[in-house]
């Protein structure tokens, strides 16, 4: 057996760091060997495929950028704290905030991986509608504004690429969402 250095965790870590900078080409396993200080084998003791690989760090991104964004923001009690702690962790800029938009345009090519961020659009989505449904908007209202809403988020995304966030961020994007939600 070889003696593994690198984590499937760090393996993990790197592709996803590598693919939010340089999409599907960034996964060159011999340079990520490198930058580890292993030796490929090390990728493939964990991984039997690229594509498996590929699919972990997707699962790895669904789980940091979804599920603990939830699992946060359930923690507060009234729906107010819920959706104040939504707008701070959605729209913080992260260093890896173009995995995404890599991940459309992989998914281009992979129906399975397209299905995949349209289930997540729509949890994310949802999640944010039956937080409007607690702070007491009609179940039109809420579905429209959680819409505007998720979409708001890419397009402050989209805007705020290689800029530096503002330290008020919040402030400022809850001003704007005032707009739309008010609450």
């Amino acid at each position: 057996m070889p003696k593994i250095i690198a984590t499937k965790e760090d393996w993990i870590k790197l592709g996803y760091k590598l693919f939010a900078e340089q999409g599907i080409s960034g996964i060159v396993i011999e340079n990520m060997a490198k930058k580890l200080k292993v030796n490929k084998s090390s990728f493939y003791w964990h991984f039997k495929t690229k594509k498996e690989f590929i699919d972990e760090i997707v699962s790895y991104w669904v789980s940091s950028d979804t599920v603990q964004i939830i699992e946060a923001t359930d923690v507060q009690t009234s729906a107010k704290g819920k959706f104040d702690t939504l707008v701070k962790l959605a729209f913080k800029k992260e260093p890896y905030l173009d995995f995404i938009f890599f991940l459309k345009r992989y998914a281009k090519k992979d129906k399975k991986m397209q299905k995949l961020i349209d289930d997540i659009d729509h949890q994310r989505i949802a999640y944010t509608k039956n937080i409007l449904l607690e702070m007491k908007f009609s179940k039109s209202d809420a579905q429209a504004k959680a819409v505007l809403f998720y979409k708001y988020l890419i397009g402050y995304h989209e805007m705020l690429r290689y800029k530096t966030q503002s330290p008020d961020y919040v402030k400022e994007v809850k001003k704007e969402l005032k707009q739309f939600i008010n609450y």
